[in-house]
Parts: structure tokens; sequence; C-alpha cells
């Protein structure tokens, strides 16, 4: 069904294909994985070619707010994930960050590296 979330899911997909030309075979679409214990559902990754984890990626319908609290979604997820990048976005303001590992956290970037800058 095409809900708010879904349409951002969507033009998220096609802007990480068409703008930053990541291969369609290195990214995977609502997938379950385990938090603490719980089922949850990451919307989008986008592999390496080693198979590892360049991008996570966390859409939310166009009304709601990227808050603290979708961060901290997101970095929940991470831990199981080990991205290097995070993308947020909620079709209308879009965030992107490096994890810096050794420090625990976060740093927001301008943009996402091109498939190209990437390798």
């Amino acid at each position: 069904m095409l809900t708010p979330e879904e349409w951002v899911r969507q033009h998220a997909v096609q802007w990480l294909l068409q703008e930053k030309k990541y291969p369609i075979s290195h990214l995977n679409v609502e997938k379950s994985l385990k938090v603490n214990g719980l089922n949850k559902r990451y919307d989008a990754l986008v592999f390496k070619p080693d198979g590892s984890i360049f991008l996570l990626v966390e859409c939310k319908a166009p009304e709601v707010k990227i808050t603290q609290e979708v961060f901290d979604q997101i970095a929940r997820y991470n831990l199981t994930l080990d991205a290097e990048y995070l993308m947020v976005t909620n079709g209308l303001n879009h965030y992107f960050c490096q994890m810096d590992v050794q420090n625990q956290r976060y740093q927001f970037l301008a943009d996402l590296p091109t498939q190209n800058q990437r390798l």
C-alpha cells in the first residue's frame, strides 16, 4: 500500500539509484532485524562490494518531524547493523551522517558520497 512513508521510501531508493549511482544489487529494502531482542524493520540498506553495510536509511512520512528520537531510533538499529553512513528523511528534510565508531557518535554531512566516491 502506498502510505506516505512508503512514498518517501520509494523516492529515497530512486534517489540512491539515480543520483548517487549505487548499484541496485547493493540495495536491500524493508527487512527485519533484532534490536535488544525486539523485532524491528529497517527501511533500506546499501551494501559495500565486500558485503559490509555502507548506508542505513530511515524514512518517515512527510508530516513526521525529524527529531532526536528519530536519530535515536536509527542509532539503535545501527548498533546491530554497523553501517558507515546514516540517512534520515521525511521526503522534505534529509539528514546524512558518517559514523564515528571510536567516539560512539555521528558527524553530520551536507551529502552522501556517490558510488564512485565511496569505492
